[in-house]
C-alpha cells in the first residue's frame, strides 16, 4: 500500500484517534493511536515506527490500567488523547496522560469496572509497524449463549415492529387477515425448547422419549446459524481500488442475512462481531462451538493481485491440502488475520481459552463435518451462480484456519472480488448486499431441507 493510501486509510478507520509525530528518546514515531471498543473487549493500539517498551499495572480500587511508556517525552499533541475515548467505551470511563520522569510519559485508563488487562506489542507485519497494544477483557468473558439470546430477542423486536408497519399499511380500510400458521403449532418458545435441548437428561429418562427426526420429516427444531463476518478492527481485510474495506461490506452483508434468518421461527442467528472489531480465528469458532451451531458461514470479499479476477467462490475445508493454487493463496491470506488483527500470543498474557482452543480444533476435525460443508456449499454456490458470475464452478477446499469446528458444517464465501473496480462498487450497493444475503439464505435453506438436523448431540 502506497503511504498516501495507507495515511487516507488511518484517517478513515473508525476508532482512529490522532496522527501526530513527537520527539522521543528513541526517535519513536507515533504514527497513529486507535480505540476499538465492543461488548468482547476494548483495544487500544499504538503505531510507531520503532519499538517502545512499555510497562504496566492495575489497581483495583478505584479500577485503573497505568501504562509506563519508555521512550517519548510527554507533548501538548499527546494530551489531546485525553478527550478522545468515547463516553459510551464498555470498560473506559476517562484517560489521563502525565510525565511520570524524563522520557517516559505514563497513561493512566480509568475504568468503568475491574478488568483483564492485556499489554502486548506486535512486529511489524503487512501495511503495520510497530504496535503497542491495551486489551481490556471482562473479568467474566461474555456467555455466547447470553449473546444468542439479546441478539435474537432484540432481532423479533425489530421483525415484529417491521410486520406491524406493513400490515398496517396494507390493511387500512380492510378487514384484518388471519395471522399466518406458525412453523411451530404449540404455543412454545423455540428459544426455550431449544435450551431445554441442550440441559442434560434426568436421571433415569429413557432415551427413546427424544424427537426423531429425518429427511421425510423436514425441519422440526429450532436451527442455530453461526454468521461470522470476516476481519474487523485493526485488520480491514482487502482494500478495493476505491478504499472500500472487505470489513466493511462483509459486516453489511452479515446484518442483512442475520435479519432474513430472524425473520423466520426456523432460525436462531449467532453474530461473531456486530461490530467493528478484531475477533481472533479461533475465538469465532470458539462462539460457534458454544452455541452447538448448526452452520458456521464466515462471509468475506476477495481479492488478487490482478484486477480482471472477479466472481463469488465458496469454500470448505481441506484435510489433504488446497483443490488449487489460487485456493491455498487464499487460505494463507485469510490465516494471516491473527497478525494483522493482533493477537497475544506470548508471555504471561496468553489467553489460555484461545490458546486451546486452537489446538483442539485441529485434532477434532472430522470427515463428517467435511462432507456436509460440500452439500451445503454446493447449495450455497449454486444459489450466487443465480445472482452472478462465480469464480469457480465447483466448491473449493483449503486448510482455512477459522473453518475447523468440529461437527460443525462450515463455509468460507467469498462474495466478490473487492479488487475489481466494478465488483467494488456493487459491493458498496446496498442493492447488492441485499442480493447477496438473500442468495445465501435460500442456499441454506436447501441445504436443511435436504439434510434437516437430527437431534441435538445425535452423531452425524
Amino acid at each position: 500500500m502506497r503511504e498516501r493510501d495507507r495515511r487516507r486509510l488511518l484517517k478513515s478507520a473508525p476508532g482512529v484517534l490522532l496522527a501526530v509525530t513527537l520527539p522521543g528518546v528513541h526517535g519513536a514515531t507515533l504514527i497513529g493511536v486507535r480505540v476499538w471498543p465492543s461488548p468482547d473487549y476494548t483495544r487500544v493500539t499504538l503505531e510507531l515506527d520503532a519499538p517502545l517498551p512499555a510497562t504496566h499495572f492495575t489497581t483495583s480500587d478505584p479500577p485503573r490500567v497505568v501504562v509506563d511508556f519508555e521512550g517519548i517525552d510527554l507533548t501538548a499533541a499527546l494530551r489531546e488523547l485525553v478527550a478522545r475515548v468515547r463516553a459510551d467505551d464498555p470498560y473506559i470511563a476517562g484517560v489521563r496522560i502525565g510525565q511520570n520522569r524524563p522520557g517516559v510519559a505514563r497513561l493512566v485508563l480509568d475504568l468503568k469496572h475491574a478488568v483483564d488487562a492485556q499489554v502486548f506489542a506486535l512486529t511489524p507485519v503487512g501495511d503495520y509497524r510497530h504496535r503497542m497494544v491495551i486489551d481490556l477483557y471482562p473479568l467474566q468473558p461474555p456467555d455466547p449463549i447470553a449473546e444468542l439470546i439479546a441478539q435474537n430477542a432484540q432481532n423479533a423486536r425489530n421483525t415484529s415492529a417491521a410486520q406491524a408497519a406493513r400490515t398496517a399499511r396494507s390493511t387500512v380500510g380492510t378487514r384484518p387477515a388471519a395471522p399466518a400458521p406458525s412453523a411451530y403449532p404449540d404455543p412454545i418458545d423455540p428459544l426455550a425448547q431449544w435450551l431445554r435441548e441442550r440441559a442434560p437428561a434426568p436421571a433415569g429418562a429413557s432415551s427413546s422419549a427424544r424427537p426423531e427426526s429425518g429427511p421425510s420429516q423436514g425441519v422440526d427444531r429450532v436451527i442455530t446459524i453461526a454468521i461470522d463476518p470476516g476481519h474487523g478492527g485493526e485488520d480491514p481485510g482487502a482494500i478495493g481500488p476505491g478504499g472500500t474495506m472487505e470489513k466493511e461490506v462483509v459486516l453489511a452483508i452479515a446484518r442483512r442475512l442475520r435479519d432474513r434468518l430472524a425473520a423466520e421461527s426456523t432460525w436462531r442467528v449467532l453474530m461473531t462481531r456486530d461490530g467493528d472489531f478484531f475477533v481472533p480465528l479461533a475465538t469465532r469458532v470458539r462462539k460457534a462451538a458454544a452455541v452447538s451451531a448448526d452452520l458456521f458461514i464466515s462471509i468475506h470479499a476477495d481479492a488478487f493481485t490482478s484486477p480482471e479476477a472477479r466472481g463469488s467462490s465458496v469454500f470448505v475445508l481441506s484435510e489433504r491440502g488446497a483443490s488449487s493454487v489460487g485456493a491455498r493463496w487464499l487460505a494463507n491470506q485469510e490465516n494471516r488475520a491473527d497478525q494483522i488483527g493482533g493477537v497475544n500470543i506470548s508471555g504471561v498474557n496468553v489467553r489460555v481459552t484461545d490458546r486451546d482452543v486452537s489446538g483442539v480444533l485441529i485434532d477434532l476435525t472430522t470427515a463428517a463435518q467435511i462432507r456436509h460443508s460440500r452439500r451445503l456449499g454446493t447449495a450455497v454456490l449454486n444459489e450466487l451462480g443465480r445472482l452472478g458470475p462465480v469464480h469457480k464452478p465447483s466448491v473449493e477446499q483449503a486448510a482455512f484456519a477459522v473453518l475447523k469446528a468440529p461437527d460443525i458444517p462450515s463455509l468460507l464465501v467469498e462474495t466478490a472480488f473487492i479488487s475489481h473496480p466494478q465488483e467494488e462498487e456493487k459491493l458498496r450497493d446496498p442493492l447488492f448486499q441485499d442480493q447477496v444475503a438473500q442468495a445465501l439464505h435460500a442456499g441454506i435453506r436447501h441445504y436443511f431441507r435436504a439434510h434437516p438436523p437430527g437431534p441435538r448431540g445425535a452423531p452425524a
